[in-house]
């Protein structure tokens, strides 16, 4: 039994990224899995001010919510990041928080399996590669880690717009086969 992490990145909560993310977290639960969720919707992340004092102390020198959601990634055996992808990459809130987890690089972190959501409201194959290399960087400076999988759906914009479309299953699978 994992404990898995989901983070849902979109500023709109209950949009296509946020489905995609609560089926992944079904399927997880279905299989067993402690699945925690967080929505960084509501929640105060200042931008890093690239001080590096994280380096030495693993703390931020910030006291907003990132530093808690830092701690919950540090403690995580899988994390997993629900994006809407805007100009082709990840959300501005993704980015934020992925760079506010600086001060679990160099840690004893637990996170072997690294998972990507996405959903954009274009539909070319192509669409979410910006969003996957930003990712791949962050992944790349875990060694213990690794992309382990990415669900995108396509040609959904509006909230809603995701209900019926394939990518649902596919989270709902990628949820259960965690561990596999």
């Amino acid at each position: 039994m994992s404990n898995i992490l989901i983070i849902k990145t979109s500023p709109r909560t209950g949009g296509n990224s946020d489905a995609l993310a609560d089926e992944f977290a079904r399927g997880a639960a279905e299989a067993g899995h402690n699945v925690e969720t967080v929505s960084l919707a509501r929640k105060a992340i200042g931008f890093c001010r690239g001080c590096l004092a994280c380096q030495d102390t693993h703390r931020c020198v910030m006291r907003d919510d990132a530093d808690a959601i830092g701690q919950q990634i540090h403690d995580a055996d899988v994390v997993v990041w629900a994006t809407p992808v805007y100009y082709y990459s990840v959300s501005g809130q993704m980015k934020t928080m992925i760079d506010r987890s600086n001060p679990v690089y160099g840690t004893d972190y637990k996170f072997r399996d690294v998972y990507l959501l996405a959903s954009a409201a274009e539909d070319e194959p192509t669409t979410a590669d910006g969003a996957v290399t930003a990712l791949k960087g962050w992944v790349a400076c875990f060694e213990r880690s690794r992309l382990a999988g990415v669900v995108f759906a396509g040609g959904v914009n509006e909230r809603g717009d995701i209900a019926g479309h394939p990518s649902l299953a596919k989270a709902y699978e990628a949820g259960r086969s965690v561990g596999r």
